[in-house]
């Protein structure tokens, strides 16, 4: 028997060399990922082919060896080589490699035909071993990633590798990007909201900071849902928040200001986070809120942010305009916004006064009529005011 296994073994070392050429032959004939690959890659692949071949002649000379010659066929493989193919192409390489040695080696016994079979399996539940290991690492490696991405976000202390860190984690968003900011629980299903964004026409990166749960979204390019349609209009952000809400604890949840694109995403992360602070005392806050629907809690609250967007926004688009349509704007919010009492104090008609506060909510996109709106808009005109004379000025008389 001894005997009989030592001749085997010598054969097969003889045309080692032979399953080698005729495997490289193969896998050109009917691979044609390998055809494509660089000559570098190219030989690395082969490499692991000759690898196979010697470790079957190792095994079979030593089966309990199994388990480490298995995983040694694939030692001699460069990371990049890992990288550049997938499993089911790897496992297709093993088969050519299995198919060839099995047409030339196993005619010539039974034992040499079960023994294929047998290190053919050991080589495939390697390789998925292999992949896994892979897929592991590299998911703790995206984790540790992305979640240096979102504190670099909410920090603003973003530098120029931001920019490639954020290519390094697969972000699709072409565009627009926003910030979203509420509470949740530490058992949050992350791939859940991945899929839910990612079916709202927007990507997502996230960050579970303790309580605290951060998505910040940017939006995809979208396709048409037949060839020839027409694009879909994109989800407003607003609407995409609301879908995300039940991923988040009972509580405030705010939405930052959009911005151009991802790596500006720090300033709308400032004015979600500043609005998570305040969102309790607007007792009516929709549930998610814009961030800018609390400036008024957030400029009492220090917030400069919020102070520059109110002056920004709204009162020097104001004071570029004529004199008329300020002073009917803070006549009218101090006159508890009665269109009768700012006409009289004004000497003009209501009509007047009506078309007046169209024109101011055609330029700023707030109409002073409403509840809410008319005290945002009183808070950037003491805050303007504040900012550009240092004390308000009464408005005049006619």
């Amino acid at each position: 028997m001894e005997q009989s296994k030592e001749r085997e073994l010598s054969w097969l070392r003889t045309i080692a060399g032979e399953l080698a050429t005729l495997t490289i032959t193969r896998l050109d004939e009917t691979l044609p990922w390998y055809g494509d690959m660089p000559p570098g890659r190219r030989s690395a692949v082969g490499l692991v082919a000759q690898t196979g071949i010697s470790s079957f002649i190792q095994w079979y000379d030593d089966p309990s060896a199994t388990p480490w010659i298995a995983s040694d066929v694939f030692s001699s493989a460069p990371r990049e080589l890992l990288r550049s193919i997938s499993l089911q192409e790897t496992l297709q390489l093993i088969r050519v490699v299995v198919s060839v040695v099995e047409e030339r080696v196993a005619p010539r016994s039974e034992e040499l035909r079960e023994a294929i079979l047998h290190y053919s399996r050991d080589v495939a539940f390697a390789a998925a071993d292999v992949y896994a290991r892979a897929a592991e690492a590299r998911g703790l490696w995206d984790a540790r990633l992305e979640a240096l991405v979102v504190d670099s976000i909410l920090t603003g202390e973003s530098d120029d590798e931001l920019p490639s860190r954020i290519a390094a984690l697969g972000w699709h968003g072409t565009g627009e990007a926003t910030v979203l900011v509420g509470t949740s629980e530490r058992t949050v299903d992350v791939d859940q909201i991945r899929r839910t964004a990612r079916h709202a026409g927007a990507d997502v990166l996230v960050g579970l900071q303790g309580t605290r749960l951060v998505l910040v979204l940017g939006r995809v390019e979208l396709e048409p849902k037949e060839p020839g349609g027409t694009v879909p209009e994109p989800i407003p952000f607003i609407e995409i928040a609301g879908r995300l809400a039940e991923f988040f604890s009972d509580g405030p949840l705010v939405l930052g200001p959009k911005v151009e694109n991802l790596v500006a995403a720090s300033r709308s992360a400032r004015a979600a986070l500043a609005g998570i602070a305040v969102a309790k005392s607007w007792r009516a806050a929709t549930r998610p809120v814009d961030a800018d629907e609390l400036l008024p809690e957030r400029a009492l609250a220090g917030d400069g942010l919020a102070r520059r967007t109110l002056i920004e926004q709204i009162y020097e688009p104001l004071s570029q305009q004529s004199g008329e349509l300020m002073e009917t704007l803070w006549c009218y919010l101090d006159n508890g916004r009665s269109l009768e009492a700012t006409a009289r104090e004004l000497f003009v008609h209501p009509n007047t006064v009506r078309y007046r506060l169209k024109k101011v909510s055609e330029i700023i996109g707030w109409n002073a009529t409403g509840a809410r709106e008319a005290l945002i808009l009183q808070a950037a005109l003491i805050v303007g005011s504040i900012a550009q004379h240092g004390r308000r000025k009464a408005p005049s008389k006619k």
